[in-house]
């Protein structure tokens, strides 16, 4: 990490948490909205959500432990790191 983008986060954990989501919100939008921003594409996000929610709510999918997961994640990063 450079030392500039250290700095960045650090200002950035300052914020409210609803400023955070927002700013999170906008730099991956900067990443992966690119032709995102389309009528079309809203109505199939929405449609996702709502067969994802379906499937918690019947049963059919399990969900997972955010914390948990994440957890695992850096785990995982760090065993292939060494």
């Amino acid at each position: 990490m450079t030392p500039k983008l250290a700095e960045y986060i650090a200002a950035g954990k300052q914020l409210t948490v609803d400023e955070r989501l927002e700013v999170a919100h906008e730099l991956l939008m900067s990443v992966h909205g690119a032709g995102c921003d389309d009528a079309s594409t809203e109505d199939e996000w929405v449609a996702e959500v709502q067969r994802r929610a379906s499937d918690i709510l019947s049963g059919d999918v399990a969900g997972v432990d955010g914390p948990a997961s994440h957890a695992r994640i850096r785990a995982e990063l760090a065993a292939r790191r060494r």
